[in-house]
């Protein structure tokens, strides 16, 4: 059963580039152990948030707290340690071209991780993969060997690697065919239940949206607007939401 406590806490977060200002105040809570569906429109500053929340973007007003803690207010040491507790899944894998798969898994293992064995960090790597459903015969193969399936897969083994709290998914299901993304889905749903995880996924399928999502929260000029189960999204008469939601481009069947 899903506790209504925030794992993650954004308040009055605004986040900018130069004269623009992407977001404008933004507040949002992620409750532990449930999936949240992230959505807007193209360039409304989804992943800005999320890269805003795990560091890569830096924030010119606002708090975010993650795990009860104030993230400007940690010292160095204190920062790594919550990084360590949450597991990042970027919008085109973002593996690393010169390593293999089982050598993209243990890289977070190595350096986190240091007084581990050789022997003991390859074997989490391939527990990892095990449990993301890549045989054994990948592990040896790079990038540019894999299909965007594989390497959504390969990079969702790097994320869990540390065994995470929270998971940050960038568009997980981008560039799949429905039949891919929906065994994606189920396996981030399954991964979900398993392990216990707290999702914040970034996305525009509708699919996922409908199918995993506990709730949704909406950005819309920088602000969230909306946020709340599929349902609510549905009965919104709010022009973007209704547009989105019950548009032209409904949610397709998938087979």
């Amino acid at each position: 059963m899903m506790h209504a406590e925030p794992i993650i806490s954004v308040r009055d977060l605004v986040v900018g580039f130069g004269a623009a200002t992407v977001l404008d105040h933004v507040t949002l809570d992620m409750l532990r152990g449930e999936i949240l569906g992230f959505v807007g429109g193209s360039g409304a500053g989804k992943s800005v948030l999320m890269r805003t929340i795990i560091g890569l973007l830096p924030k010119r007003g606002g708090t975010i707290e993650v795990l009860g803690k104030d993230i400007a207010a940690l010292s160095e040491r204190e920062r790594r340690s919550i990084e360590r507790r949450w597991g990042v899944l970027f919008q085109q894998g973002a593996l690393f071209s010169s390593l293999n798969v089982q050598q993209n898994v243990e890289f977070p293992i190595r350096e986190n991780l240091k007084d581990l064995s050789p022997r003991l960090t390859e074997e989490i790597a391939l527990a990892k993969l095990e449990m993301v459903g890549l045989s054994a015969d990948v592990r040896k193969k790079y990038p540019a060997e894999l299909s965007g399936g594989m390497i959504k897969r390969a990079a969702l083994a790097r994320a869990l690697a540390l065994e995470p709290d929270i998971v940050f998914l960038d568009e997980p299901t981008s560039g799949l065919d429905p039949i891919g993304a929906a065994e994606f889905d189920e396996l981030i749903r399954t991964l979900q239940r398993t392990l216990g995880l707290s999702v914040f996924m970034v996305t525009h399928d509708l699919d996922s949206l409908h199918e995993i999502c506990g709730r949704i929260a909406v950005l819309f000029e920088g602000r969230v607007i909306a946020s709340g189960p599929i349902e609510t999204m549905l009965a919104s008469e709010h022009p973007w939401l209704k547009s989105y939601f019950r548009g032209k481009r409904r949610r397709p069947v998938r087979h």
